[in-house]
């Protein structure tokens, strides 16, 4: 099928940008990458008026460690969240390009873009579960200059965020260093969307490095919007690093969601999932850097 008809405007600064956004309403969207914007286009299931091509926009594509924290540009391809070998992002923050080779099909990763993923929010996005997962913030700017937005109150709902139809993601930050996490996920075939996913970070008590002093857990695939499950996440606390503590936790994860049911599978497929993967995840953290 074909797009409907729209308008095509192209920006070579942020603040044009911004500023063809302010002009041509709300139906207007931003084109990055378009690894999903124009396939929903072509089977009509997006009908924006008018694109705003960012693509010209210099200075928006790097992988920049300052101190503790990992900045992302917001044009940053994922073939180079994949592909980076820098120590600085490495030493902390592996879960990316680990993640990455999740991300869709090799052109898919050469062309999409990490914000225009996370501007998009799709429930099974890696990097909007991992974003979530690692307390991300991310930076937007409008009409009235940038502000910051944490990843726990941006996505609000399927394909929804907090960001305004006016403004423009420029950067993904990382606040702090995430050395044993990890992400896994099932799909029907390799590269399609994923049904379920699972990511999750480890602390460890430093005194014997097999006791887990905190957790977090955040699926995908199980809500219109990736979830942290906190009770699962209590589970593991203090608790050693065992089959059984994974076994446990993935257990009351599995029990605390309500997951759809569709063409892809049910309900109790999900859950089942959810115990499957979510114990794979926590085997891989806990396996990280030992």
């Amino acid at each position: 099928m074909k797009p409907a008809a729209y308008a095509y405007h192209r920006a070579y600064d942020v603040r044009e940008a911004v500023e063809l956004l302010g002009e041509l309403g709300e139906d207007a969207k931003i084109l990055a990458g378009g690894q999903s914007l124009v396939a929903m286009m072509n089977f009509r299931l997006a009908r924006p008026s008018a694109l705003v091509d960012v693509n010209r926009i210099s200075g928006l594509s790097y992988l920049r460690r300052d101190g503790d924290r990992l900045r992302i540009g917001a044009l940053t391809r994922h073939r180079a969240v994949e592909t980076t070998r820098d120590p600085a992002v490495l030493g902390g923050y592996a879960v990316l390009p680990r993640a990455a080779h999740w991300v869709g099909h090799y052109p898919i990763r050469t062309r999409g873009t990490f914000g225009g993923s996370i501007a998009h929010a799709d429930p099974t996005s890696e990097w909007c579960m991992l974003a979530l997962l690692l307390d991300a913030e991310f930076v937007a700017e409008g009409p009235h200059g940038r502000r910051t937005i944490p990843a726990a109150g941006f996505f609000q709902g399927f394909l929804t965020t907090a960001l305004s139809p006016d403004e423009m993601l420029v950067e993904v930050v990382f606040p702090r260093p995430a050395p044993r996490a990890a992400l896994t996920e099932f799909a029907q075939r390799r590269g399609d969307f994923a049904i379920v996913a699972a990511a999750v970070a480890l602390d460890l008590d430093d005194a014997d490095g097999t006791t887990c002093t905190g957790a977090r857990i955040v699926l995908g695939g199980v809500d219109a919007r990736p979830v942290r499950v906190p009770a699962a996440e209590r589970v593991l606390a203090g608790a050693a690093l065992t089959g059984d503590a994974f076994a446990a936790a993935a257990d009351v994860a599995a029990r605390e969601v309500s997951p759809p049911s569709d063409v892809h599978g049910s309900a109790d497929y999900r859950r089942r999932l959810v115990r499957t993967l979510l114990t794979r995840a926590l085997e891989e953290a806990a396996a990280d850097g030992a």
